[in-house]
């Protein structure tokens, strides 16, 4: 079974959180996680869906702030193996070109 989840941890402070949502993307290191960041949070991937939790759980801990937003989405389709990469690919095969990417 492969779970994937969208997290986004973020500091509710004023000014740049990249040092904070830094924090929070290493603490995934100290799991069996893969994951991916881009500008609206991070894609993770992992075979059992305790360790997914347990990881976005770290990340969470890991900013230090006196107030924290976690976002969690998570799709654990348990019939099938496919990852994120191939959702993505599946929606490449639809448009029968890649999603264009602006800027």
């Amino acid at each position: 079974m492969t779970v994937v989840a969208l997290l986004s941890v973020a500091p509710v402070i004023e000014g740049s959180m990249a040092s904070e949502v830094a924090k929070a993307v290493d603490a995934l290191e100290d799991f069996d996680v893969s994951y991916e960041t881009n500008p609206m949070g991070t894609v993770i991937e992992a075979d059992d869906v305790d360790e997914l939790f347990a990881a976005a759980a770290a990340a969470h801990r890991a900013v230090d702030a006196d107030r924290v937003s976690t976002v969690l989405k998570v799709d654990d389709k348990r019939t099938s193996e496919a990852g994120a990469g191939e959702k993505v690919a599946s929606v490449k095969r639809e448009l029968g070109r890649p999603p264009k990417r602006e800027r």
